[in-house]
């Protein structure tokens, strides 16, 4: 079993669409794609957490089709588009604001990370190794040596893995606000 991180699919949102024309013709093909994409990288046995905005301006029963298409057991970290048609999905457990876990990355070591739909400038566990992943911000933000964004928008329109996600920490130039501040990396 594999853990892997995304957010910000915004299934059925049609004003976001507009924004990605370039990449999708419509919110159809937009859906399409996505599902295509997190069904090729998750096995029906794997974990996937959404770091929120699973959809927005789609009817419950939109939400509902597509949630039942993709693969893995899902956990949700409530983003600010996730009103009750998001909320009321069969989640493996109830959907949170935020949460630290601890998660192994395919070859054995253990990553405590702090998931939230939102980028903190700081966060529970920083000074103590705790990694942070969030969305919200369609990857606009620089990734740090201890933070990115694992939307949609930052990573292909598909979910990642957790040891890719550490190797792009670690080879990203900035650190951290307050790191950085203290001289240190």
């Amino acid at each position: 079993m594999t853990t892997y991180f995304t957010a910000d699919t915004h299934f059925g949102d049609a004003p976001l669409v507009q924004r990605r024309r370039t990449t999708f013709a419509s919110v159809e093909a937009h859906d399409e794609a996505l599902v295509a994409r997190w069904n090729a990288i998750v096995g029906v046995n794997d974990a996937v957490w959404h770091l929120g905005d699973f959809t927005a301006g789609a009817s419950r029963a939109h939400c509902a089709a597509v949630f039942g298409r993709l693969n893995g057991t899902k956990r949700l970290v409530r983003g600010n588009h996730d009103t009750n048609r998001v909320l009321e999905l069969p989640w493996t457990e109830p959907p949170v604001e935020n949460a630290r876990i601890t998660v192994e990355d395919g070859e054995g070591q253990a990553w405590r990370l702090f998931l939230s739909h939102y980028p903190h400038r700081s966060w529970p566990g920083f000074w103590r190794g705790t990694r942070h992943l969030y969305g919200h911000t369609h990857a606009c933000l620089p990734d740090t040596s201890r933070a990115c964004d694992v939307g949609m928008d930052a990573w292909d329109y598909r979910p990642v893995d957790l040891a890719t996600l550490i190797a792009r920490q670690d080879a990203a130039e900035q650190a951290p606000e307050e790191m950085a501040l203290r001289g240190l990396r």
